[in-house]
């Protein structure tokens, strides 16, 4: 029987590297790397790695800040037939370690804080070949030790494990997403075909993977100087001066971080005029952060916000000049957030809301049309699996032949124009005597008011209860802001029984976006301010 083998991503950014020699791949504190030089890494070290020993299929604990080390030793990895294991630091201590253990990597490559943190919570006992990147320890092998001038021959199977992903931990523990090389294969293609990305195009990821996948398109990276965990705190200037510097065309960023450089560019009367593209993803990003930021880019300029999950992405795709124009009017209705039409190769349905698992795919498991229920999508994006969490796979996927649809375990509906719109998350909708309250729709009525930031609702028992974030600056008393959401949420059906609001000063999130909002911490906060 033939096996399915094609270039894997670090077969295509080698391919990519060949044709743009010279040109730069990297660009990070001043400093260059050209596409060959990061290509000469790339293949020296994936072959000595495999003549230290490792075998395809074995995995190896990845724990490196964006850097030339980062994108030599993932694209190096890939090619070896090794598979990364990627976890976002930003997930605590204990749950990096719970991470690590189960996975149980053959190495460890990481930064002299990772391995710092590996002594001390005494984490990857399994294994066998400890090395530093971006940095030196004494007495350790590094990076370069590794590298090999003896060719790598063969290839990889699209089926086979890329790497693990775990996912951010926001709705529960962290599960480890199976990655094949055809899954990463088919996110490149669509980034490239959905966002006209051309060689030559210069970058600012401010999320690694994304990072990595520009590099394979032939883009020059720039990576800023900030907190990767935290783009929510980060510098504005960070992000603009790179921007303006190199010309960049291209921005990824979280929507938290989209706001904070928006109002600071609308502080400071910033503009980016060669960007051609802005991309956001981790959560929806609200009306008013798009409307801001746009007055920062060139007419005609989008910014776009993929849905999706670690699992599966992208799954859909909208754009601010549909936002801004159409759907954000019915977002301030309580018709929830329209992430725009699935990508191509992706079958998106709506199913039946349920908290158990189901084997197999039916027909019937589909809601009527219109009707809010489960997001389930299958596609060449679609993971398969979780490593070594047979109970969470079991709720997460169905069986559909010899394919696979994944449970996003989001909330939504499916408009007359084939639009995708999030409702918010299954786990988090309130139960009430009069029904369910699904938290996206509610909190849209609520968040039109100019003195609001953001809300979430969350239950107290049986109780709806709105928690309310602030705008700063606003200057209204919190009773009289109270009196006016009230009156807003008799408005409409659905929020008129919506009858007790609190203010909390800033919301908790989600570690990898700062964007997610933590609603099962506030909602013990909130159960903790009634009682």
């Amino acid at each position: 029987m033939s096996v399915a083998l094609r270039p894997d991503v670090a077969g295509l950014f080698l391919e990519t590297a060949r044709r743009l020699g010279d040109k730069t791949a990297l660009v990070r504190r001043g400093e260059a790397t050209s596409f060959a030089e990061l290509a000469r890494d790339v293949e020296q070290l994936a072959s000595g790695l495999r003549r230290a020993g490792l075998q395809p299929g074995e995995r190896v604990a990845l724990l490196v800040p964006p850097s030339r080390d980062l994108y030599s030793a993932t694209f190096a990895l890939f090619h070896a037939g090794l598979v990364p294991v990627l976890i976002d630091p930003g997930i605590g201590f204990r749950n990096m370690g719970r991470c690590l253990a189960e996975s149980e990597p053959v190495a460890f490559i990481g930064s002299p804080k990772a391995h710092l943190a590996r002594l001390l919570g005494r984490w990857a006992p399994t294994s066998r070949l400890n090395i530093v990147a971006d940095g030196a320890v004494p007495g350790m092998s590094r990076l370069s030790d590794y590298h090999s001038d003896e060719p790598l021959t063969g290839g990889v199977e699209d089926s086979a494990a890329a790497a693990i992903l775990f996912t951010s931990g926001s709705t529960g523990a962290p599960k480890g997403a199976i990655y094949t090389h055809g899954v990463f294969s088919a996110q490149v293609e669509l980034l490239r075909s959905m966002f006209d990305i051309r060689e030559g195009e210069v970058s600012v990821p401010t999320f690694p993977l994304f990072g990595l996948f520009d590099a394979a398109l032939g883009q020059t990276c720039v990576i800023p100087e900030m907190d990767f965990t935290r783009p929510g705190g980060v510098d504005p200037m960070a992000v603009v001066r790179p921007i303006q510097e190199h010309g960049a065309h291209q921005l990824f960023g979280s929507p938290a971080l989209l706001d904070r450089l928006g109002r600071f560019g609308e502080k400071h009367g910033i503009a980016l005029p060669t960007l051609r593209r802005v991309m956001s993803a981790g959560a929806p990003v609200p009306a008013k952060v798009l409307e801001r930021f746009t007055k920062m880019l060139p007419p005609g300029v989008q910014i776009f916000t993929p849905y999706g999950a670690t699992e599966a992405l992208p799954v859909s795709l909208i754009g601010s000049e549909e936002v801004l124009g159409e759907t954000s009017a019915l977002t301030a209705q309580g018709r929830g957030v329209c992430v725009g039409r699935p990508v191509a190769g992706a079958e998106v349905a709506v199913i039946r809301i349920s908290d158990a698992p189901l084997g197999a795919w039916d027909e019937s498991l589909r809601v009527r049309s219109g009707e809010v229920g489960e997001i389930v999508v299958k596609g060449p994006m679609v993971s398969r699996d979780y490593l070594r969490r047979p109970d969470a796979a079991a709720l997460a996927k169905i069986r559909d032949g010899s394919q696979v649809r994944h449970r996003m375990g989001d909330l939504g509906r499916i408009d007359e124009k084939g639009r995708l719109w999030f409702c918010g998350r299954k786990a988090q909708r309130v139960l009430t005597p009069d029904g369910e309250l699904y938290t996206i729709p509610v909190e849209g009525v609520f968040n039109t008011h100019p003195a609001v930031k953001r809300t979430a609702l969350v239950s107290v028992g049986e109780k709806p209860v709105l928690c309310v974030e602030r705008e700063s600056a606003a200057e209204i008393s919190d009773a009289s802001l109270t009196k006016e959401l009230l009156s807003i949420g008799a408005r409409h059906p659905h929020t008129k029984g919506v009858a007790t609001i609190l203010y909390h000063p800033s919301f908790p999130v989600d570690i990898r976006h700062n964007a997610k909002i933590d609603r099962e911490l506030l909602a013990v906060w909130a159960a903790g301010r009634l009682s």
